[in-house]
């Protein structure tokens, strides 16, 4: 096999714990063609210290302030040269030949970005909630994955052992080639964090791209490394991010159906926080909507018109959310295949 030149590019905002603790597994890939860098938002710990002192051969790329995930891969990568990136958590973990499989799999099938099997580090028996085995997206734009719908997370039992095409590939071990990642202009940095890498694959996808998964490579996740999920603020991401997006890669005429929708379905969330006394998660969702009609004609100019049919595998036709609740499918196998 051809090695093509990976840069395995791991962002840092004050991430010395899980740098101490990763970054060794990381660093012990086996794969021949290899740079590491770690890229950093402005961190005010000792993180960097460490990495110089410990890994003299990593890459150390500064940026002047946190700009977030998405403003922050964007910086960095601007200054990496290779033929693969790999967007790499501080939170993960990663077993030995991790990365020559998906990359013999990209080249092979012609893939703009991909993922592999995705477990969690503190229940490795089971798929994390942060990509499992590939990510897909229903018609009202909520994301799921096989392996995960909502919060319901399977038990890997090699059920999901074989290669897919997908619509989204996970942020914590995104595999994209650097032509495509600078083709999109890599992430939009509006979004800061959360949903920033459906938002790429989507635009991915509408440009005739196809997004893959690799069951031969597998990695843990820790998840909830910098916002954890119960942090109002990464409630307010999610749904503002998930409005943007929409608001970006639908139709017109779709986009404006389809919100209209959400912002109900919305309303119910927030009732349901409100219900279980989770009154900050309530307003952050408030504050979402708030700020997607503040940034309603910024996002607009956006959208762009794709001359390529759009790639829609991986879209589930159907409401995953009617689905988990009145039809009770907690597994992805228990979907229809012909929803998809």
């Amino acid at each position: 096999m051809n090695y093509p030149k990976v840069s395995v590019v791991i962002l840092n905002w004050n991430g010395k714990y899980f740098l101490e603790k990763f970054l060794p597994s990381v660093y012990n890939s086996t794969y021949p063609n290899i740079e590491f860098v770690v890229g950093d938002n402005a961190s005010t710990d000792d993180s960097l210290s460490f990495v110089k002192e410990n890994y003299p051969l990593v890459r150390i790329i500064q940026n002047d302030l946190n700009y977030g995930f998405a403003g922050g891969y964007n910086k960095v990568l601007e200054q990496v040269e290779a033929d693969y990136y790999i967007l790499l958590n501080s939170d993960v973990e990663v077993t030995i030949n991790w990365i020559e499989p998906v990359i013999e799999m990209m080249e092979k099938n012609h893939y703009a970005a991909a993922q592999p099997k995705i477990r969690a580090y503190h229940k490795k028996t089971h798929f994390e909630h942060a990509g499992a085995a590939g990510g897909y997206m229903d018609v009202f734009g909520y994301p799921f994955c096989r392996g995960r719908i909502l919060h319901t997370v399977e038990e890997d039992k090699g059920q999901y052992d074989d290669e897919q095409e997908v619509f989204w590939a996970t942020g914590a071990a995104l595999f994209v080639r650097s032509s495509a990642w600078k083709e999109m202009q890599g992430f939009d940095a509006d979004f800061f964090a959360h949903m920033e890498e459906i938002d790429f694959c989507w635009r991915l996808k509408k440009s005739g791209y196809k997004i893959g998964y690799c069951p031969s490579s597998l990695v843990y996740h820790v998840g909830g490394g910098t916002l954890n999920t119960s942090n109002p603020k990464k409630t307010y991401l999610n749904f503002r991010n998930n409005l943007f997006m929409l608001q970006k890669n639908l139709g017109f005429t779709d986009s404006i159906a389809i919100i209209f929708i959400r912002f109900w379905l919305d309303l119910l969330a927030l009732i349901h926080f409100i219900v279980q006394g989770k009154y900050k998660d309530a307003w952050a969702v408030s504050c979402a909507h708030q700020d997607f009609f503040i940034n309603f004609f910024k996002n607009a100019k956006k959208r762009k018109k794709y001359l390529i049919q759009e790639n829609k595998k991986g879209f589930y036709k159907k409401s995953i959310i009617w689905d988990f609740y009145m039809n009770k499918i907690q597994k992805f196998s228990d979907l229809s295949a012909n929803n998809f």
